[in-house]
Parts: structure tokens; C-alpha cells; sequence
């Protein structure tokens, strides 16, 4: 009985452990994620197409409006874009270049942390609202 009672303590403290370094790298990747890139080095050398706008879309598997969230633009937007009714702006297309590169599986994290921190900011939000 004490034999198993010291490895489910020791399996204890290694599963803590993994918690740990999982928090810490996924802060990281946050971060990492978060931080924008100068939008004269993204754009250098860029081109807009309303083709490449619509494959990068579904070469992700996002609808227009996950897409349009990532961007940071209106699922409208994304759908002039990709009809070539309208251009995106500088800010825009820095946009668009940052995620051109992501697949499917890196393009749902962003997706989820995006929608994860929309979360949090609505409950604090609310917190505050009840505060007053």
C-alpha cells in the first residue's frame, strides 16, 4: 500500500509539473501570437488578389467570418475582397500577409485565442458594469 501511495504522489507532483510548463509555454505562444510584426516588412513586395484572398480562405477551412476575425476586418470586407469590389488598406494588408503562410490547425489556435480573449474581455466587461 505504501509502494502505491508514493508513486500516485510522485505521479501527482510530475502531472503539476506538465500543468506548469503548459501554462508557461502557451502564455509564450500568446505572446508570440499577439505581438505584431512592423508593417512596412510585411508589405514589402506584397500584392493584393482577390483570388489569393479566396484560396487563402479556403485553404484554412475558415468561413468568411472566422477569416474576416483573424484579419480583423468585417466578414464583409472579406467578401468585397474576395468579389475584387474593394482593396485592403496598408494595416490590412499587413493583415493578410501575416496569415497567408498558416494552416489550417495554426489558423484554429489563432481563431480560439482570439475568441478566448473576446471571452474574457466581455466577463470583465460585465464585472464592471456590476461594479457601478
Amino acid at each position: 500500500m505504501a509502494r502505491y501511495r508514493r508513486e500516485i504522489a510522485a505521479l501527482k507532483r510530475q502531472v503539476r509539473e506538465q500543468e506548469k510548463k503548459i501554462a508557461f509555454l502557451s502564455a509564450q505562444e500568446r505572446k508570440r501570437l499577439e505581438q505584431p510584426e512592423p508593417i512596412t516588412e510585411r508589405t514589402e513586395g506584397s500584392r493584393f488578389s482577390a483570388r489569393s484572398v479566396k484560396a487563402q480562405r479556403r485553404r484554412t477551412g475558415l468561413s468568411a467570418s472566422d477569416y474576416a476575425k483573424l484579419v480583423g476586418v468585417s466578414p464583409l470586407t472579406i467578401y468585397n475582397w474576395e468579389l475584387g469590389k474593394s482593396r485592403p488598406r496598408k494595416e490590412q494588408l499587413a493583415a493578410l500577409v501575416a496569415i497567408r503562410g498558416i494552416g489550417k490547425r495554426e489558423a484554429q489556435v489563432k481563431l480560439e485565442l482570439l475568441e478566448a480573449d473576446a471571452a474574457r474581455g466581455a466577463k470583465s466587461h460585465q464585472r464592471t458594469r456590476r461594479k457601478k
